[in-house]
């Protein structure tokens, strides 16, 4: 249960403010002025001191300042009868998470301090987050706390010493190259070299050169002796990213590193032995490349011997209010920016969004709303129109605007949208859509009739096929 100090030189105040928060579920402690709310706090603790800004003795101001050292886990939320701008901006500057304004609504008060409690959860979170990745990894920028993540880093911390070769799957921006760095620093072989290096980002020539060496007069240009990464990483460990993407001619001198350690520069006749550790990573099927023929399966077995996945973002919405914030003090500090933290909108437009691109999209979103907001608070609108959408593209506005909307209008608009993703789903047949939407087939035929569906996109279906009923 979290505790509650209220400050006040007002006795009805305390009193009022200590059974509103009672009922609410809080334990409350009081004290009618600042001196007397650090000896409370002293002896007491609290996680959020509420207090008044003109009090005699030490006042608001004087104590949001004292409580910042003394006891910077607690959260402070400022009241006062003398509301103004500049005390509000002040209070705020010098660290207060809220701010109330007599005289208040007892929903407001409720509001704020949950809201505040969140926040204050959040922070303490994310810093023991980034306490506990420390002690792992210096890669603080894996965060998480799904239990999806929370597997997938037990599983680093137990595999991070072993010889064995990984291999790191995912979709784009999920971070498989950090992990790769936490399995590496984790390991013994953490002074020596960590190399990456792109399969997909050059061509094939230049990729087994850059990986095996090459010889003077190997190929023209090639005017001196160069060890490839394989040698600069001796010791070390390699990232191979984007394996997938590897021709067969250097998937099988891929296939040779790894069974034998040794490799033979570009124009050279000498085996060169290596000491490695080999992760690989893709965002590519594996196994569907070697049923087309695209990839060996030899060498998917050598790499595959410990895999780690990395469920996609969307798997894992609670884990984007810890990465919002984390980017946003990130940003904050690289951009010179002193954007306090989210609205409640915000924070959940934030969690529901789809984040096809994982990760990186969501640091590009809070990069780009850090740097562009004028606003203490990021808000929805500082994130731009690709959020304000749902996964099928319809507009859902975050607030209902002044003017209205047209409800019908806009739930048609979605109600269609589905209508068209459940047959596109389902090849257009049509009793297969009706049932992935829950819907008899009459019904569904109706729909898709009042909203004039046709299948513009999908070969024609042939009756014995499909329903006996026309589609138009």
């Amino acid at each position: 249960m979290s505790q509650i100090l209220i400050v006040d030189n007002e006795k009805s105040m305390r009193d009022f403010l200590s059974i509103v928060l009672k009922k609410a579920g809080y334990d409350c402690l009081t004290a009618e002025d600042g001196e007397q709310a650090m000896k409370v706090i002293e002896q007491e603790g609290a996680d959020l001191v509420i207090t008044d800004i003109k009090m005699p003795g030490m006042d608001g101001l004087t104590l949001l300042k004292t409580l910042k050292v003394a006891s910077p886990e607690t959260a402070t939320v400022m009241m006062t009868a003398f509301a103004s701008t500049e005390t509000a901006i002040e209070a705020m500057k010098e660290g207060a998470y809220d701010y109330l304004t007599k005289p208040f609504q007892i929903d407001e008060v409720k509001l704020v301090v949950k809201n505040v409690l969140e926040r204050k959860t959040l922070r303490q979170e994310n810093r023991q987050l980034r306490r506990e990745l420390k002690s792992q990894a210096d890669f603080t920028q894996i965060i998480g706390k799904s239990a999806a993540m929370r597997k997938v880093l037990e599983l680093v911390e137990k595999v991070a010493d072993n010889k064995s070769n990984i291999l790191i799957t995912g979709e784009s921006g999920t971070g498989k190259e950090l992990i790769a760095r936490a399995i590496h620093y984790n390991s013994s072989r953490k002074d020596h070299s960590f190399v990456t290096v792109n399969c997909s980002a050059l061509p094939e020539t230049l990729l087994e050169s850059e990986l095996f060496g090459h010889m003077k007069g190997a190929f023209t240009g090639a005017i001196g002796n160069k060890p490839g990464l394989f040698e600069t990483a001796d010791k070390g460990s390699i990232l191979l990213d984007e394996i997938g993407e590897t021709s067969l001619a250097i998937q099988v001198k891929l296939l040779r590193v790894l069974q034998e350690r040794e490799l033979r520069r570009v124009g050279g006749t000498k085996e060169i032995k290596v000491d490695i550790r080999i992760i690989a990573a893709t965002n590519r099927n594996l196994e569907e490349l070697i049923a087309e023929g695209k990839f060996r399966e030899d060498l998917y077995y050598r790499l595959d011997v410990i895999p780690i996945h990395l469920p996609p973002l969307r798997e894992r919405p609670e884990d984007v209010p810890l990465l919002a914030d984390y980017f946003l003090h990130k940003y904050n500090e690289s951009l010179g920016k002193s954007v306090e933290g989210f609205s409640p909108e915000a924070i959940r437009l934030l969690s529901q969004h789809e984040w096809k691109g994982n990760v990186r999209e969501l640091e590009n979103v809070l990069e780009r709303a850090v740097a562009l907001t004028a606003n203490p608070m990021l808000s929805p609108e500082d994130f731009g129109g690709s959020l304000m959408k749902t996964t099928q593209g319809i507009p859902v506005p975050a607030r209902i605007p002044r003017e209205g909307l047209d409800l019908e209008a806009l739930i048609g608009k979605i109600e269609k949208e589905l209508l068209i993703k459940a047959l596109d789903d389902t090849r257009w047949v049509k009793k297969e859509a009706a049932k992935r939407l829950h819907l008899n087939f009459r019904s569904f035929r109706y729909r898709v009739a009042k909203y004039g569906i046709k299948n513009n996109k999908m070969p024609f279906i042939p009756p014995d096929k499909e329903e006996p009923e026309a589609f138009e």
